[in-house]
């Protein structure tokens, strides 16, 4: 049974996108996916439809992994985000990592791509989780303090 997942995918080779969901259907996703390849086309995909993860090359013609964690951001949306690349050195992953980025994997070792995205997503639900507990007790809270 495969697990369902929407996927932003940025990139701009239809071979490297091929691989992803091959490595995502191996590690037991069914991706609903989009392709975008710039800040436009990625930034009306947040708007129009919600996500569950992104993964993005590091480098396009006319896009890069910098650019699009800036729309994630402008867009207010709170997904995570992935970087997968062959040209990234480790100083530019910290880099990416310390601007938003979960993760980076790189593209010649794809194994570690559904880990990731487990161990993302699981995180991500217990972020939601937490905060929304956080708001239920302080409300709760709220509402014994006004009935005393």
């Amino acid at each position: 049974m495969f697990l369902p997942i929407r996927v932003l995918i940025i990139e701009d080779c239809e071979d490297d996108v091929a691989l992803m969901l091959r490595e995502l259907r191996r590690g037991g996703f069914e991706a609903d996916y989009l392709q975008v390849d710039t800040a436009e086309s990625m930034a009306n995909a947040l708007r129009e439809e919600s996500w569950d993860i992104v993964l993005s090359d590091y480098t396009l013609p006319c896009f890069s992994a910098p650019a699009a964690l800036k729309v994630l951001k402008h867009a207010a949306v709170e997904i995570p985000f992935i970087v997968i690349s062959g040209n990234v050195g480790e100083e530019i992953a910290v880099q990416l990592m310390q601007h938003g980025s979960n993760d980076y994997i790189n593209k010649d070792n794809l194994t570690r791509l559904c880990p990731a995205i487990h161990r993302e997503l699981k995180e991500f639900h217990n972020r939601k989780y937490a905060a929304v507990s956080e708001t239920f007790t302080e409300n709760l809270w709220e509402i014994l303090n006004h009935a005393k």
